[in-house]
């Protein structure tokens, strides 16, 4: 039982640390000068929360400024693509 608090305080902090590094959401239509670069997606995320950490874990890596979520879907598991911008 002690195991299974330490592993999931330990899959928090890691998502946590991953989300402060990514790039910024843009909630509505980005800046004016803002260039779209490109698109990324993720699939098989348990819930939205972990799907919007994955896409800007992602968009980050992809060297984006910024990214707006276009779509999401699914059931059982979730997937989701998002536009990346400079």
């Amino acid at each position: 039982m002690k195991s299974i608090k330490i592993f999931a305080t330990a899959v928090l902090l890691t998502s946590a640390s991953f989300a402060s590094i990514a790039a910024d959401q843009v909630t509505s239509q980005p800046a004016a000068d803002a260039q779209k670069i490109g698109v990324v997606s993720v699939s098989g995320a348990s819930n939205l929360s972990a799907l919007e950490a994955e896409l800007a874990s992602k968009a980050a890596a992809s060297g984006a400024n910024s990214y707006r979520i276009v779509s999401a879907g699914g059931q059982n598991k979730l997937y989701g693509t998002a536009e990346i911008f400079n």
